[in-house]
């Protein structure tokens, strides 16, 4: 086992019953958030409120992204929302140009951040993006979370053919979500992408064809884990009696099958 900048290389093989090996199990990263400070070999902060180019990042978002606002503390990732002088701040970090991949078991284990306003998420986007934009570049919603609508958990793809519009979507009740822990799965692979709560799977999609209009999934994506406030999806009401909101990632692993 080697371990580079937060991330983790191994292999394991895996048997079928009365047969020689079946597949090789690669585990391509692992980050535990273990150490003193975000590794910055693994990940970018996004700061401001998107402007001028994305102003609300595209969906009307209330926050100012900040540094200042993520931290790393007792093995965890903590992303804090909070209204100060008027403004509300968050914080948002991605993976682009650090750590990309294609195809894998992504798993994630999380504490969600709620109140009503409140939108945490993990989730990804082709690396391609500067050149093709959005939708184009495809998007993959592992977690997402509105307090708007407690007990209810996310998962969806953007893609062309949709015109970025959520159609390929799952809204699933999972009593309890708010409290402690959920580990929550996606398994990409070059013909569909199905996703998994606690290791019960929530939704599978499956494209009409396979081309980049519906399938831009073919190709290198890198993550992205921000707490956003109002917008679009998290909703125009804000309860600030809530404030501060914490946000917590236990841990993330991505596993490929040869």
């Amino acid at each position: 086992m080697k371990r580079f900048s937060g991330v983790i290389v191994c292999t394991a093989f895996l048997f079928g019953i009365g047969s020689s090996v079946t597949a090789q199990e690669k585990v391509i990263f692992v980050e535990d958030f273990n150490g003193e400070s975000l590794d910055m070999s693994v990940w970018n902060y996004e700061e401001g409120d998107g402007c001028p180019n994305l102003c609300g990042w595209g969906n009307n978002e209330r926050q100012i992204y900040d540094r200042d606002y993520v931290e790393v503390k007792d093995g965890k990732l903590v992303i804090t929302a909070v209204k100060k002088d008027g403004e509300y701040y968050s914080g948002k970090i991605n993976s682009k140009d650090k750590f990309e991949f294609k195809y894998g078991e992504i798993e994630v284990k999380a504490k969600l951040g709620t109140g009503k306003g409140i939108w945490p998420a993990f989730w990804m986007l082709g690396a391609d993006i500067e050149e093709v934009s959005w939708p184009a570049s495809g998007e993959i919603d592992i977690l997402e979370y509105v307090g708007k609508e407690p007990g209810m958990v996310f998962t969806s793809l953007h893609t062309p053919a949709s015109h970025g519009e959520t159609i390929n979507t799952k809204k699933t009740r999972i009593d309890g979500i708010e409290e402690g822990y959920h580990t929550y799965k996606a398994v990409w692979t070059k013909d569909y992408i199905e996703f998994f709560v606690d290791g019960e799977q929530v939704y599978r999609f499956t494209p009409e064809k396979y081309d980049d209009e519906h399938y831009p999934f073919r190709k290198d994506f890198y993550f992205l884990i921000n707490m956003a406030v109002g917008g679009n999806f998290g909703g125009p009401e804000v309860d600030d009696s809530i404030f501060p909101v914490k946000y917590y990632i236990d841990h993330i692993k991505v596993t490929q099958t040869n």
